[in-house]
């Protein structure tokens, strides 16, 4: 076996220290900890590159091997060549470790504990046999789970996704969503590039975000767009109530950054901008689980005070599971068909009167209306009435005594809060959704969520079953198309509701779905 080049040992105290982003030199975070990048089958700009972000981090890493490295980092070498290295060196390191372990710690911002997939092995590991993950194209095939393995990865590509959502270019964020997914529903955290093979959705962009991470802890095209400061003006501006990403795009052309300069502008808001940029500080806090109980409740006593008998249900991200959320959802229906009807502007009303509600916009259903026909829908989530409402809930006495921090990105302050006072309520959004009991099934999945769940569920009801899905009911397409030319009122659905609708209404209602059902949904 042919021996590494050997090595010149000298003392070395650079490694004690390590530099920020300006370049200063700060003490180690681990001092305990001193590690040393071996350079063969690396490289030289690569181990320059590591090290550099390893000081960053914290860590101290010598530029030579000395009798304080602690932990020897190699990479793509076996055991027994380190091994047989060292032999020829009067140092020998406690720990002979893979590079693994060094990103694993970059990922972490600490040593990670050494496992024995970390210990360098005397015969690399086959390729061939690394466990190479399966999963289902389709998000709504899988299973979906609170438990992330790889929160990293997923946390990034999410990063990316909502800029590129935030710029107007869905189909970026859609890859980068789908891509996320699929991470997320792995069974194991992802160690190695190869354990990916075959996966669906990891297009080329995603692949090099997540070779990125495994190999330097972290994705440099994230981490620059943490610091953009459109990416961060975006966030901000739309972090307002009734602000979507082409207003804030316009602001920001017209020189607008910040909610101070908003403020200042002398801008024309609407009710609703008003409202968000009022209660901007509480709207952008998270709402805990117990927040959105309390707010059932309350809707509750107002729907059945209005309706008897009527029921409501819990959904959005909630329902799935989740603890926190941005918004409360809840839909609202009645065992009897039509008895649902006008009963919107009476809960709306009571709670106004019960002082609930700072803000409030209703909109009618439209889906199918007896003067003008099915309508065209606003956008493609559905045409149930509807309340989007801004709802004050009183704060529990733990809760009443902390104020909001000012939000800040990168030091950069992006929330204009008011003086800090005792208020004993917080504002937070809930959205009301009214449904027939007929399309209750339908509507209750459609607001579950989340949303990519959604747009794939129907994307597979298309592509796979020939059939369109909506938040209203499920259509058979092929059965359609045999009405289109003389058939009967044909309405196929699941979950046991069959909604029986005259033969033209039907044919103008699923004409857009018609046209488009070889397209995602």
């Amino acid at each position: 076996m042919v021996p590494l080049k050997r090595r010149k040992l000298v003392p070395s105290h650079a490694g004690n220290t390590g530099t920020n982003l300006s370049g200063e030199k700060v003490p180690a975070k681990f001092p305990q900890v001193v590690l040393f990048l071996l350079e063969r089958k690396m490289g030289a700009s690569r181990r320059a590159f590591l090290s550099q972000l390893g000081r960053k981090k914290g860590f101290q890493v010598e530029e030579m091997l000395s009798k304080s490295v602690t932990h020897l980092i190699s990479e793509n070498n076996s055991g027994a060549e380190v091994r047989a290295w060292l032999d020829s060196q009067d140092q020998k390191p406690a720990h002979l470790l893979d590079i693994s372990w060094y990103t694993e710690s970059m990922r972490e911002g600490h040593p990670v504990e050494i496992l024995d997939r970390h210990k360098l092995q005397d015969q690399r590991i086959n390729e061939a046999e690394v466990e190479v993950f399966s999963v289902p194209s389709y998000a709504c095939q899988r299973r979906t789970t609170l438990d992330n393995h790889n929160t990293t990865l997923t946390d990034a590509l999410s990063l990316l996704a909502e800029n590129a959502e935030l710029s107007d270019e869905e189909g970026r964020g859609v890859a980068f969503r789908r891509a996320a997914a699929v991470l997320k529903a792995l069974p194991k955290p992802v160690t190695s590039m190869s354990q990916l093979r075959g996966l669906p959705c990891l297009g080329e962009h995603s692949l090099r975000v997540v070779k990125d991470i495994l190999e330097n802890g972290a994705s440099s095209e994230a981490e620059s767009t943490k610091q953009s400061g459109r990416y961060n003006a975006l966030k901000a501006l739309t972090g307002i109530f009734g602000v979507g990403a082409k207003t804030a795009d316009r602001w920001i052309r017209e020189g607008i950054r910040s909610l101070q300069q908003l403020q200042d502008s002398g801008q024309t808001l609407n009710r609703a901008q008003q409202a968000g940029l009022e209660h901007y500080d509480d709207i952008n806090q998270p709402v805990t689980k117990a927040e959105a109980d309390a707010i059932g409740e309350i809707v509750e006593r107002a729907v059945v005070s209005v309706l008897p008998g009527a029921q409501m249900s819990l959904i959005g991200g909630f329902r799935r599971g989740k603890l926190t959320g941005h918004d409360v959802d809840f839909l609202i229906t009645h065992p009897e068909e039509g008895r649902e009807v006008g009963l919107m502007p009476k809960v709306v009303a009571r709670l106004e009167s019960q002082g609930f509600l700072l803000y409030q916009k209703t909109t009618r259903n439209s889906y199918l209306e007896s003067n003008d026909g099915p309508a065209r829908p606003a956008s493609n989530i559905d045409r149930f009435e509807r309340c989007f409402s801004i709802f004050k809930l009183a704060k529990e006495e733990k809760r009443g005594a902390t104020q909001p921090e000012t939000l800040t990105e990168n030091g950069v302050q992006i929330l204009q809060t008011k003086p800090a006072r005792h208020k004993p309520w917080r504002a937070v959004r809930v959205d009301l959704v009214v449904s027939p009991i007929s399309q209750f099934a339908f509507a209750l999945l459609g607001w579950t969520g989340s949303k990519l769940f959604e747009r794939e569920l129907r994307r597979w009801a298309g592509h796979e079953k020939a059939m369109s899905l909506s938040s209203h009911a499920l259509y058979d397409n092929k059965q359609i198309s045999e009405s289109d030319v003389g058939g009967g009122d044909i309405c196929t659905s699941w979950f046991g509701v069959h909604p029986t609708v005259r033969e033209e209404r039907l044919t103008r209602l699923l004409s857009p779905y018609r046209r488009t059902k070889r397209s995602p949904i």
